[in-house]
């Protein structure tokens, strides 16, 4: 069996690796079609070919335009040139072209106009509002892209439900669970470019986004810190979003040796060592489906604090502490539980971990994928 694996930006490149390395490992003739690798990466293709197929030009003046909005465009205008007039044949030889993450809806109409009835059809929803509704022309008509799709992969019932509320065919749609990640284990010298705590430490991580709740991480903190408890939050992440007033909010109050940023796109090594040094992981998310980062963090032990959206509404009482999403005031509540003792964050991390050990593995989310893969190819003929 043949597939072509595409995510034409590594949006979530640890997790395509992962699924690509375990299709592969179950006899899957597997190809990875993304971007040129860059240094923050850490793909190393185990048992499949990585394609850095897309934005091939534009990757190559990135360090010369920065990432604003030359740099944007550039993207934009040579992925909707590929998408209606490149090469198809190499994702068209497959036996399967399963879409990851479409980055550009009106450029992806195009190359799924051009696939179907050629290839079958499949592509993982990660969340059913794929851009948080905070992308623009990035996401519109996302929506209806999902009827040119053979079969839709989610990783939970809050996604599924989703998208049978917008019509689509529950025979359509196939639920496998998403297994915990890890990324590239943190070395000596990452370790040590992260400071040791001295005061108890707060990590949000990942990427920046309006959706992902931020604001109201730093008013939890803000209230805190002027009640008098002592901590430490860090910010580590590129941000997509404007985040100099929550900063200045910090420094205007006074609390700005509190806050630590290390802000732009950080190698998995680097997240890795700041997970390490972290007392609790915060995930204060207005909405999610389900959570990378979060599955990317179980195996740390650490404390974990998250909204009651998605995936997290559905965890076990003791493996997060669950918060009401959009209100810093519970936030703040839960956080300051933590504050508490050693002891309960100890405790609290041993659940995470725990949790994560009892979840699916790899090797099952391969088998289930490959056993959907070839129901679409008996029905596509």
């Amino acid at each position: 069996m043949k597939v072509a694996m595409i995510d034409p930006s590594l949006f979530t490149g640890r997790y395509d690796d992962s699924l690509c390395a375990a299709l592969a490992g179950q006899g899957a003739d597997v190809a990875l079609f993304g971007r040129p690798m860059r240094q923050t990466d850490a793909i190393t293709p185990e048992g499949y070919r990585y394609e850095p197929h897309y934005f091939r030009r534009s990757e190559a003046l990135r360090t010369r335009l920065g990432e604003g909005k030359a740099f944007r465009l550039l993207k934009a205008a040579e992925y909707g040139t590929d998408c209606a007039f490149g090469r198809t044949s190499a994702l068209a030889a497959a036996d399967v072209a399963h879409f990851q993450w479409l980055p550009l809806a009106p450029a992806d109409r195009l190359l799924l106009r051009r696939l179907k009835g050629r290839v079958a059809l499949v592509h993982t929803v990660h969340n059913a509002d794929a851009y948080h509704a905070d992308a623009g022309v990035q996401g519109r008509g996302y929506r209806a892209l999902l009827d040119m799709f053979d079969a839709l992969i989610v990783h939970g019932d809050t996604t599924r439900e989703a998208l049978e509320a917008q019509g689509i065919a529950s025979a359509r749609i196939h639920v496998v669970p998403h297994p915990p990640m890890r990324l590239a284990s943190a070395g000596a010298a990452d370790l040590a470019a992260i400071a040791d705590p001295s005061v108890p430490r707060l990590l949000f991580f990942g990427t920046i986004r309006p959706y992902k709740g931020v604001d109201i991480l730093i008013d939890a903190c803000l209230s805190l810190w002027r009640a008098g408890h002592v901590f430490e939050l860090v910010l580590a992440g590129k941000p997509f979003m404007d985040i100099g007033p929550l900063l200045d909010s910090v420094n205007k109050a006074g609390f700005g040796n509190r806050l630590i940023t290390d802000l732009g796109f950080l190698s998995e090594h680097r997240l890795d060592a700041h997970m390490a040094k972290a007392d609790a992981i915060i995930f204060p998310y207005r909405h999610i489906d389900s959570s990378g980062a979060f599955l990317s963090a179980l195996h740390h032990g650490k404390a974990m604090v998250t909204s009651d959206v998605g995936m997290f509404a559905a965890l076990p009482e003791d493996v997060a502490i669950r918060t009401t999403a959009g209100n810093p005031a519970d936030l703040a509540q839960a956080l300051l539980r933590l504050f508490q003792s050693p002891a309960i964050r100890q405790t609290a991390g041993a659940a995470a971990r725990a949790y994560g050990e009892t979840m699916g593995s790899w090797k099952d989310m391969a088998l289930a994928t490959i056993g959907i893969y070839r129901s679409v190819m008996a029905t596509c003929g």
